[in-house]
Formats: C-alpha cells, structure tokens, sequence
C-alpha cells in the first residue's frame, strides 16, 4: 500500500513496505503555543466589586475557560493572602477603614500577591486573575502601576449587584462554609457578614465610565448578567474574556453527557467512521430513553453530532433533537476506520507519536485534541447559557466537554475515563461541578487505552499499551454513583462519594 497526504507542512509517505515515513518535526512534534496566538503581552484581569457579588466565582469560571483554551491563567485570590498573614478572623471590625493596623496588614498582602502575579508572568504564565475588592481608586492606581512598570495590560472585571435576593443566597451558598467562620452558625456568619459589606461600601468607588475610569479597559457584569457595559476591549483576548463573561449565568442547571450506543465499529475496535449502533447499542438507545423518562426530564434539551450512532440514540427518545457538526467525532484523518493493530502496523511512528504527546498530536488529514477543543467552543458557550441539556456525542468530544466542566489539565485531558453507556450529570455549584455517574446496565466494549506507564525520546516506541483490536465487554461504574468535586489550591478534591 502507498499513500501520501500533505497538510501545512506536515507530510506523511508511506511506501509499500511501510518502512518509509517522513515527518516534518515543526508540525507533529512542536507543541503549538495558543497562548502566545492569542495574547501579545501578559494580561491582569482585576476583579472589583463588594464582598458576596460573586467575583471569585467569575474568577474561578474564568480561569478555568481560559486554560481550557490554552492560555495559562492562574487565579491569586487576595483572601487568601490575608488569611496566611492573620491567622484568626475575629469579625468585621477587621474591615473597617479606620482600622489602621488591618488596612496595613491588607496593603502587605496585596503587595505580595502582586509580586507572586508578576512571578508567574514571569515563568510563563499569560493571564492572572487578581481576585479581591478593589473598590477604592488609590488601590486600582497602585495595581495599574505595577502593570505599567512591568509592561501587562489590564482588564478590569466589576460586579455590581444590588439585589439583596442575590446577595443573601451568595452569603448563605459560598461565605458560611468560608475559611472565615469555622464552626459558626449560619445566622452569626449572615450577621457578620452583612456588616463586613458595609464596612467596604463606605469607601467604595464603582468604575465610572463617564468620567475617572473612561480611559481603562473594563466590564461591568450588572446583577449577575442581566446587563453589562463594556469600555475598550484592547485586544483578541479580552473580547474573549467579555464573551464568556456575557454567556454564563447563576441559574440551577444540569448537564447530561453521553456517548452514542456501542457502534459496529466499537466492537470491531476501528476508530471514526461514520457506522451504525451495534445490537448492545440499541439496547442502550432504549435504556436512556427509560432513564429520561425516570428522571421527569421533560424541558430537557437534546443535542447530537451529524453522525447516524449519535442521530440512531437520540431518535429511540421520541423527542426533538439538534444536530451540531461540530459535535462530530476526532477526526483520524489517514487512519480512520483503522484498528489500532492496523494503526501501528501501518504507521508506526504515528503510533509512537500519538502517544508521546496525545493532546498536541494530529493525525495526518486529521485533527488533534487540541485542534477538538477549539471545534468545541461554541459549544461550551451554549451549554453555559442553556438550561438542562442531554449531550449525545463521541468519547474524544465528551473528554474534552468533561475536562471544560472539571478543570482538567490538557495532559489529563486525553485519558479521561467516558464509557460506553453511562450517562454523567453536571450540576454546577458554587466554585466546583457536582458530578453523578449512571451506569445504565447496557454491556459495551471498553474502549479506553490508558495513558502509557514508560516514557521514551521523540521518535522512539513507547511501551505498547495494551489494548486488543475486539475490546472484552465491561461495566464500569455503579449506578448513582455521585461525586462532588471543588477547587481546592490547583487541583479538584473529591469531597464526598456516596451510593444511591
């Protein structure tokens, strides 16, 4: 067999043999920096806004979409900050404006969060998120200072937000449990709480646009997104930031994620195509229809790819549904409809490739994971503006659906665990996503390769992972297993998991 296939710079030969193959490093080895694409110097998001307006939750969503993307982005929550320097809170006499000691201590602590924002600016990092108050003009003055000396652009991001409906659920959902107030009941942390707002609210200055702040890059988010104004959006990436920012709301939702029934081809071990349900596929078509039904999901909203395993799932429910292209599967380019047997045989330093750097890693004619998530975008900006939504896709697309929602790495992202038959539901809480696994009882191959154990130099064959071309059928998770999972530092902490 002899095939060629050129895309960019990227050129595959094979000859007869399959001895031959030739790759031009600068477009499969090189990791692709979409960080620098999209920004031209670093960037300090400024939050602003008084204390309960939800600031560190747009922080957190924020950062986590911004890395989700590619661009590194780190949050520095002043708070913490705070809380490492004075050990004990006390109460909201700490806040007061004529407390001169605690307004020193508050200045030192900013100062040292700027100076780890310009440590990570420094090593690499492309945005940072300084998350605190910073309701005065003389503290955004000294911020803008220091981003001028150190040559960043700044956005500023204020929440404003007078509903005490709001307030009160953002208190009572996020501060009580705060670091703050261990062991306090609900009523004295509301109490506290209150009054530490009203310590902030008599030297607040809100950005005015009219006047002072006409010439600083900002939005402000009105009453958590019923209105917003923006003033020059310098760059590519802050109309990004203002998009997203546009598209995320507060409201109790749930997301359903679900790959098709097991296909021909899942049986056969062949990756892509475009191939029909399976016998165990059918079944699983009939099972989440009864899972629907079971759970009363009536407003439920439907989405599938445009290919028939998605489109044959979704029409066993009796329900209207919505084709999206973009929410087609990888595509393998050279090496679809392949097994991953034939795969190494055929291309065996594309084998040997992929799984040096299986995120970055584009087949040839074909796509990458990379190359997926910036598909997917779209996708996420819909689901975070939706109500609840059941998403009938393909395991690469699921993975990377699944690492928006949970804060994966890129290098996590690949080797995301997403079985056939199983419907996951994401709940959004607070600073975290709530997630519960259904196991609908349905058989089905396995078909995830594990991340391999030994790595190697560039070029060279990793340990095989291995994997037979016909998958054993297996059942991976129990049914109603829920898992709760926060932001804790820089990684996700499973704080509960229970069996219903």
């Amino acid at each position: 067999m002899a095939a060629s296939q050129q895309k960019g710079t990227a050129v595959l030969e094979t000859s007869t043999e399959g001895k031959r193959t030739e790759l031009r490093a600068n477009e499969v080895q090189k990791k692709c920096s979409w960080a620098s694409y999209m920004t031209n110097s670093p960037t300090v998001i400024v939050m602003i806004g008084l204390p309960a307006r939800g600031k560190t939750y747009m922080s957190k969503k924020l950062t986590r979409y911004l890395n989700w993307i590619g661009v590194p982005t780190k949050v520095f929550n002043l708070g913490v900050y705070r809380r490492e320097a004075v050990k004990a809170y006390k109460s909201y006499d700490f806040f007061r404006h004529d407390n001169e000691e605690a307004m020193e201590i508050r200045k030192r602590c900013a100062l040292v969060a700027l100076r780890d924002v310009k440590a990570y600016l420094t090593e690499g990092g492309q945005i940072a998120v300084f998350d605190a108050t910073n309701t005065t003009r003389e503290r955004r003055e000294l911020i803008l200072s220091f981003a001028k000396e150190h040559a960043y652009k700044v956005f500023f991001v204020e929440s404003l937000c007078d509903d005490p409906d709001v307030i009160a659920a953002n208190v009572m959902n996020v501060k009580v449990s705060s670091p703050d107030y261990p062991e306090r009941h609900r009523e004295s942390v509301m109490e506290d709480f209150l009054k530490r707002i009203e310590c902030y609210k008599v030297t607040y200055q809100p950005l005015d646009p009219d006047e002072n702040d006409r010439d600083l890059s900002f939005i402000q988010v009105i009453n958590v997104g019923r209105s917003f104004l923006v003033n020059r959006v310098q760059d590519y990436i802050q109309s990004k930031i203002v998009y997203y920012l546009m598209n995320i709301h507060v409201h109790s939702h749930s997301i359903y994620l679900c790959r098709h029934g097991e296909s021909d081809h899942n049986v056969e071990g062949r990756i892509g195509g475009d191939a029909m349900l399976s016998v165990e596929g059918k079944k699983f078509a009939g099972a989440l229809k009864g899972f629907v039904e079971e759970h009363g999901l009536s407003d439920l909203k439907v989405w599938t790819s445009q290919l028939r395993r998605t489109i044959q799932t979704a029409e066993e429910l009796g329900v209207p549904y919505e084709q999206w292209k973009i929410l087609n599967e990888i595509d393998a380019g050279v090496c679809e409809e392949m097994t991953y047997d034939i795969i190494e045989k055929t291309y065996p330093e594309e084998f040997s490739l992929r799984d040096q750097d299986k995120y970055h890693y584009r087949y040839p004619g074909g796509e990458s994971y990379q190359d997926l998530v910036q598909r997917l975008e779209p996708v996420i900006m819909e689901l975070e503006r939706q109500g609840n939504v059941l998403v009938i896709c393909h395991q690469a697309v699921m993975r990377c659906l699944l690492a928006y929602f949970l804060d994966k790495s890129a290098d996590d992202l690949p080797y995301l665990k997403c079985p056939l038959h199983t419907v996951l539901k994401l709940t959004p809480v607070a600073y975290g996503c709530k997630v519960d696994m259904f196991d609908l009882k349905v058989k089905a191959v396995n078909t995830h390769r594990d991340r391999p154990l030994v790595s190697c130099s560039p070029l060279k064959r990793r340990t095989p992972v291995q994997n037979t071309n016909i998958p054993k059928h297996s059942s991976c998770f129990k049914r109603g297993t829920e898992v709760i999972l926060q932001d804790v530092g820089n990684s996700l902490f499973v704080l509960n998991t229970c069996y219903v």
